[in-house]
């Protein structure tokens, strides 16, 4: 039987809510990550049965695309006032250490179902150890949670019992891997205020050529 080691029996999910999140965000209209994105057909296709075997579980309105989180960044601003901000030297440091750093395009696969006390997701495995290498440029380790690869199907609409989500997520059909090639990460952004918002790329980060392309505008005017 499977496990789902991030949804613990006797416990409860958590609810997500729509609502404007302003305490956080401030009015502050962007709030950037690295990721990997993964919106491919076969990708797609597993979040699309995944949600229909949760159906009544799951928050309306998620279309975030499929993506594996790198590294959660910030607030872009220059200069960067709050301690959550992402100002131009960050992403520099960033930018450099990928480029110094000896990491190329490397393979990871999409698996089964699982879940976070939050959210529901598929497995990502890692077998060469590229995701920890482009978090470790990126600085990531300082996350407050322990890091699991993952990407996200939905959010729970509430504090559903999780002794009864465990076998909803045990009886989904099991899954081969779906292998995916990495070749570049991107810089992306979401709306803080909708949850479960579309992503916005930003800029894309080539791991062959060693070089950050814009795909618009630059966030930073010093860019």
């Amino acid at each position: 039987m499977r496990t789902h080691p991030h949804l613990p029996a006797g416990g409860l999910c958590l609810r997500n809510v729509h609502r404007d999140f302003v305490e956080w965000h401030r009015g502050r209209p962007r709030y950037v990550l690295w990721a990997i994105d993964v919106s491919l057909p076969a990708v797609q296709s597993r979040i699309d049965a995944a949600k229909a075997h949760l159906n009544g579980l799951l928050l309306g309105g998620y279309v975030r695309q499929p993506h594996i989180t790198l590294a959660l960044c910030g607030f872009p601003g220059i200069p960067p006032l709050l301690p959550d901000a992402f100002g131009a030297a960050v992403l520099q440091r960033q930018t450099v250490a990928l480029q110094q750093s000896p990491v190329e395009p490397f393979n990871v696969s999409i698996g089964g179902l699982s879940s976070f006390a939050s959210a529901p997701y598929l497995s990502v495995a890692d077998p060469s150890g590229g995701i920890e290498h482009i978090r470790a440029c990126l600085d990531a380790g300082s996350d407050a949670h322990a890091y699991t690869p993952h990407v996200t199907v939905g959010l729970y609409a509430d504090a559903w019992p999780t002794d009864s989500v465990r076998p909803r997520l045990t009886a989904f059909a099991p899954c081969p891997a779906i292998p995916l090639r990495v070749t570049q990460i991107g810089l992306l952004a979401y709306a803080p205020s909708c949850i479960g918002g579309r992503l916005e790329h930003l800029a894309s980060y080539d791991l062959v050529e060693k070089r950050l392309r814009w795909h618009g505008t630059a966030i930073f005017a010093s860019d």
